[in-house]
């Protein structure tokens, strides 16, 4: 079947959050003397074990850091207010991104976003990556009012972008709100292999890179 379009997850899928997050982390510990009570190693390693790859929200990440730092004359707020604002200035995406869109795009394979989380806020990281040029749809959960692994949400995409299912490629990191739930829409979907989850997933095909995207979605080599 020909592809003619191709959707993408954002964190963990073409955004490096773990890495993008870890400098994030450790330039805000060094702006603010109030955290360098603690051992800047130590700090960072709680930050991202809280965090758990963003499935706590920071209000709640940073609650906790200063309650088990002690912490003094410091507001969570305040830092989360830090966060929403600056950490599109940290966002990293992964190797062979710009190259694998644009490979994409000059053979006018259609790329839209499908990414859960806060609308703003994942929209400036994702404008971060300077690939916003390339894509002809941006949905995200906060936005649409739907949410991943909601079918109403793949659907929208694909009814934005005039295509059909079986016409349409999901790539993404997440077992089930990407992989499980693109397919049960009717679209082939591609793991990008992420090491937070163990289990095996059920995709047409899975890549460690990029690149490897061009050529299952231009040759057909799932």
């Amino acid at each position: 079947m020909t592809i003619k379009a191709v959707l993408f997850d954002l964190d963990g899928t073409l955004l490096d959050r773990d890495l993008s997050l870890l400098e994030f982390v450790r330039d805000q510990y060094d702006r603010y003397p109030e955290f360098q009570i603690v051992n800047k190693e130590s700090f960072v390693k709680r930050f991202i074990e809280l965090d758990n790859h963003g499935y706590m929200w920071k209000d709640k990440v940073y609650q906790q850091i200063i309650n088990e730092f002690s912490i003094q004359n410091m507001e969570w707020t305040l830092l989360l207010e830090d966060y929403i604002r600056n950490f599109q200035m940290y966002c990293i995406g992964f190797p062979n991104l710009l190259s694998m869109l644009t490979e994409l795009k000059n053979n006018n394979i259609k790329l839209a976003l499908v990414s859960n989380g806060f609308g703003q806020f994942q929209y400036d990281n994702f404008k971060a990556l300077h690939i916003e040029h390339l894509f002809d749809e941006v949905l995200i959960s906060e936005w649409e009012g739907l949410r991943k692994p909601d079918k109403a949400i793949f659907n929208r995409a694909l009814a934005k972008l005039d295509i059909a299912a079986e016409n349409a490629l999901f790539v993404g990191d997440h077992p089930d709100n990407d992989i499980r739930a693109s397919r049960d829409v009717g679209m082939k979907a591609v793991w990008k292999r992420n090491k937070q989850f163990e289990t095996v997933v059920d995709a047409d095909a899975v890549i460690n890179n990029l690149e490897e995207l061009i050529n299952i979605v231009l040759y057909n080599a799932t």
